[in-house]
């Protein structure tokens, strides 16, 4: 019996409901979802929790004009699916209250205690925001605040993740570039995060979701290729999931068989990382294999290669070595009978609910509340929550902190297992070295280290760890630390985050000299008084804005590299400006401008072929950073000394602009080419990646020789992976035939991706 129920809870789907549902339906669908799995009968607090939301957010509504409570409804389901504690399913019900409403939290906490006012506060935004923040510190800010909260209580993020699945499934009635911003934060921060707790349900629907809106061509490419040769494929799993079923039995063993055709992220994953076409990628679909006891995996695992031939270097066993996340299952890809590859997962049904509902199938429930979860695996799960806490501290600035966290949390990054010499595991992104596995260890043993064993031999410090390797690091206390050359040869962002830090430690008082000299020198060079603007008050602005604890750290980061001394000078001068009161606004300007001509200047043509709006006679300069040409959206920005510079809406250096530079932009637009005769030229830049192969370069400049474009510069670099990044530099009358270019380029065999530089 208990079998069967094991059987039917085993897959359960995470509820989508239509749009446009009334609440009342979804409020139903809610409750019959709790009581599902939910031992009591007693739901007056999520009825109640219902109706003060319903009534907070009476007035508001979705973009998609849907009333608001739709949100809430949505999210609690999906945390009912994951069978998740009342506690979560009410604070999810509430999580935007306090938020969005009147209702305080110390209400929320009255009426239904602290845990659920924790929860609650924990999924509560950002709102508070300085607006001189960047978008980049924004953003690090709110992770900050997420990962804390994880910390107190992990199910603070199961209600971020359900938050976030709802508000990507209804991300159509969005504008397009925040359809486009949200599916990027939610690939490199939320999709990672429950990968990590191995939530795959929810993984696997974020990460679709994301290709969907990111890059909507391949996504729906894939959907056709996929859905083109659907019938033959099923038929084609059909008959081995028959094949196997009947094998299995025979044998003895109690075994549900199913297939399925893998999701579209990973496919388009597989493509990226193994550089294939769709044709080549084989298993596109995997065959799953649940059983009851460990024992009787390997116990089908057997009949299974005595059934089909098996690939070798294909076979992994994540049983008795299970990923980070805690999953577990034996992998085997074999080939079939048609000679057509396949794969083959065998795992327990209490695997499969780790691996589809990851730390929350592994719920602990308590009637009483307090639904805290268990020590032992889920203590092990969350290692990867203290570290990101720990660089919290040790980060000097929020941009520094979310590149660690976006390194560490790499979609594309798979790991590789290795041993130290007493047997225990070590856990490592692929790709990684001795220093690696050093700092693995203790930042100690890193610092101090001088060589390394693999499996008794001596090797190189950049040797490449394979799965299985012993390995044993060789100090010495005459080491005089690590090298900065090592930095471009870690992969794992722990290792690189200690080597800096150890830079920065041991170097900071030859890093403060260099720095002050920087300044000096930088400072005669333009002919800038610096006693003048050397005052408390101007330091403290430049600490607050590049995230500083003291003068001396802002001196040692420009000493090591970290900021520019231009930054800092031009920032206390701004300071200097603003206190004085000498701001010159482009409307002084023009006023001034007026006053002198008795009247508005007008359009003119100019030179350059840009008409910048209420201004001539002006110098007009193209940015370097992100090379504007005729057809791309532009703005002006009015530079000290050097007239105005153009750059493209989506230059990084004008998104990532401070909002107090921000007065200093100014409308600008090409101007209407008189004639056909006009045959200007510009400037731009573009970044081809492709498969390094002989004659890439000869079929790439056959089609810049055909179109008589003018290369002007041209850098290429090849990874040992035999990636090439090619970046060229050449003339060009406009965006349009810089589309047609790029199309004729990126049918060159071997291209994979082209992109202009932004900055």
């Amino acid at each position: 019996m208990a079998e069967k129920q094991l059987e039917t809870g085993v897959d359960i789907e995470l509820e989508n409901p239509a749009d446009f549902t009334s609440p009342e339906v979804l409020y139903q669908d809610l409750i019959r979802s709790i009581r599902k799995y939910h031992p009591s009968d007693d739901i007056s607090q999520i009825e109640k929790a219902y109706k003060i939301a319903r009534e907070a957010h009476k007035d508001q509504k979705r973009k998609s004009g849907e009333p608001y409570i739709i949100h809430p409804l949505c999210v609690a389901i999906i945390l009912a699916d994951l069978e998740l504690d009342k506690e979560t399913i009410i604070a999810g019900i509430l999580h935007d209250v306090v938020e969005d409403t009147i209702m305080t939290l110390g209400e929320v906490e009255k009426e239904f205690g602290a845990e659920v006012a924790l929860l609650v506060d924990g999924v509560t935004k950002l709102t508070q925001l300085s607006w001189s923040m960047d978008k980049v510190e924004i953003q690090a800010e709110n992770l900050r605040k997420m990962f804390l909260a994880m910390a107190k209580d992990i199910r603070v993020i199961l209600i971020k993740l359900a938050d976030r699945l709802h508000n990507m499934r209804t991300l159509q009635y969005m504008k397009p570039e925040k359809q486009k911003e949200k599916a990027r934060e939610t690939m490199d921060i939320y999709a990672p995060i429950a990968h990590r707790l191995g939530i795959s349900k929810i993984k696997v629907e974020l990460d679709d979701l994301s290709l969907k809106y990111l890059k909507p061509e391949v996504y729906y490419d894939l959907a056709e290729k996929i859905s083109l040769r659907k019938d033959a494929r099923e038929a084609f799993v059909q008959s081995i999931v028959d094949e196997v079923s009947a094998h299995i039995r025979e044998a003895g063993i109690e075994a549900r068989v199913d297939g399925r055709v893998k999701h579209f992220f990973s496919i388009y994953k597989k493509m990226v990382n193994q550089e294939k076409t769709l044709d080549q990628i084989y298993d596109l679909f995997a065959v799953r294999l649940i059983v009851e006891t460990v024992k009787d995996c390997y116990a089908a695992l057997g009949v299974i290669h005595e059934l089909y031939k098996p690939i070798p270097g294909r076979f992994k066993d994540y049983i008795a070595m299970p990923k980070p996340n805690m999953y577990q299952s034996l992998h085997t890809t074999l080939i079939g009978s048609t000679g057509q590859p396949f794969e083959i997962q065998i795992r327990t049904y209490e695997m499969h609910r780790t691996a589809e509902y990851g730390i929350a199938a592994h719920w602990k429930y308590k009637e009483s509340g307090s639904g805290k979860i268990a020590a032992g695996d889920e203590a092990a799960k969350l290692s990867w929550l203290r570290q990101i806490l720990e660089w919290q501290r040790e980060a000097d600035n929020s941009k520094e902190f979310l590149n660690m966290v976006k390194g560490d949390l790499d979609l594309f990054s798979d790991s590789v297992y290795c041993f130290t010499p007493t047997g225990d595991v070590k856990n490592l992104p692929s790709g990684s070295t001795p220093i690696d596995f050093a700092y693995s260890i203790h930042s100690a043993v890193g610092n101090k280290m001088v060589g390394a064993r693999v499996n008794g031999k001596l090797v190189n410090i950049d040797y490449v760890i394979q799965n299985g390797d012993r390995i044993e690091i060789i100090t010495s206390q005459n080491s005089k630390g690590p090298s900065r050359d090592w930095l471009s040869l870690v992969k794992s962002t722990q290792a690189r985050n200690k080597i800096n830090q150890w830079f920065k430690t041991e170097l900071k008082e030859d890093n403060i000299t260099k720095g002050k000299e920087m300044i000096d020198r930088y400072c005669k060079a333009k002919g800038i008084n610096y006693p003048e603007i050397n005052k408390p008050e101007f330091q403290e602005k430049v600490m607050a804005r590049y995230a500083f604890k003291d003068w001396d750290s802002v001196l040692a980061s420009i000493g090591h590299g970290g900021l520019k001394e231009g930054q800092v000078i031009n920032k206390m001068l701004d300071e200097k400006a603003k206190k004085q009161k000498k701001e010159v606004t482009d409307k002084a300007i023009l006023d001034g401008i007026e006053e002198m001509t008795g009247k508005a200047p007008e359009n003119k043509k100019s030179k350059s072929g840009i008409v910048v709006k209420g201004i001539h006679d002006v110098a007009v300069r193209f940015s370097r950073c992100c090379s504007p040409v005729p057809g791309d959206e532009i703005v002006g920005f009015v530079t000290r000394g050097r007239g105005i510079s153009i750059h493209r809406t989506d230059c990084i250096n004008i998104i990532n602009l401070p909002s107090d530079e921000r007065v200093r932009l100014i409308d600008a637009e090409w101007q209407q080419p008189e004639g056909e005769g006009n045959k200007e030229r510009y400037s731009t830049e573009i970044q081809i990646y492709a498969n390094n192969r002989i004659g890439m370069f000869v079929d790439i400049s056959k089609v810049f020789t055909e179109r008589q474009i003018d290369i002007t510069s041209m850098n290429v670099r090849t990874s040992k992976q035999g990636k090439a990044t090619i970046i060229m530099t050449f003339d060009i009358q406009g965006i349009e035939e810089l589309n047609r270019l790029t199309d004729k380029l990126r049918q060159i065999e071997g291209v994979l991706d082209i992109e202009r530089t932004a900055g």
